[in-house]
């Protein structure tokens, strides 16, 4: 069984030494591809020091743009199973285990890291918002949900082929959920701990929310899809 971890990063060459770092300490190891989504920092040569592989787009295209690089690569390489993780050090590579055990002994296809049974060191907007989006994606994936936006994941890559994100921005965490369940696959979730640190989100509400509502539409539009 093949399995990778696919780090979208942006301007993280600070932070991702040490990650990489800890996920080689993994029993075993997964494969690691760092999606460097147009750093000005050195991120892609930092994670290429640090033993991971690189994919890297010349220019920003977003978070869902580096994903769905990642998810191809995975694809292409024939991993079995990808998690995805943050690069700022919020999510721990200690935790990984039972997403993987969980999808095995559960027969689930998508596993979502669930920070909202220990909201404590959310910040409150975001809580706010996480259980807002989680139930109305929970409604349109008809599965729930309970925190749709984490980004620490762990996906069956074979459901994966062929399935076209219309979006390239923090929405697409959103969409690849509805989509996927479309498909049949089974989502399910463990809790997970998440360290908030001096980090700047990269989140903007006015906008982030903006791009939400109009995936919203697009995914009642396409029903079907």
């Amino acid at each position: 069984m093949t399995v990778g971890a696919i780090i979208p990063a942006l301007n993280a060459a600070a932070q991702l030494p040490a990650l990489l770092a800890e996920l080689q300490r993994g029993q075993p190891p997964p494969r690691l591809l760092v999606v460097d989504d147009g750093s000005s920092d050195g991120t892609a040569d930092a994670a290429r020091a640090a033993g991971a592989d690189v994919l890297r787009h010349d220019a920003n295209q977003g978070k869902g743009a580096a994903l769905a690089t990642g998810y191809r690569h995975a694809l292409d390489a024939g991993w079995d199973w990808a998690y995805t993780l943050d690069a700022d050090g919020q999510h721990l590579p200690a935790e990984m285990p039972r997403f993987l055990a969980a999808a095995l002994q559960e027969g689930w296809d998508v596993v979502v890291g669930t920070r909202m049974a220990d909201p404590a060191g959310m910040p409150w907007l975001r809580r706010a918002t996480n259980r807002v989006t989680s139930a109305v994606v929970s409604g349109l994936a008809g599965q729930r949900i309970p925190d749709s936006q984490c980004g620490y994941r762990l996906f069956r890559v074979a459901p994966l082929a062929g399935l076209i994100l219309r979006t390239t921005r923090y929405d697409t965490e959103s969409e690849i959920l509805v989509r996927l369940a479309r498909r049949g696959c089974r989502i399910g979730s463990v809790p997970i701990t998440s360290v908030y640190g001096g980090e700047s989100s990269s989140i903007r509400p006015l906008r982030d929310t903006a791009r939400f509502l109009r995936l919203v539409a697009l995914l009642l539009r396409d029903r079907g899809a």
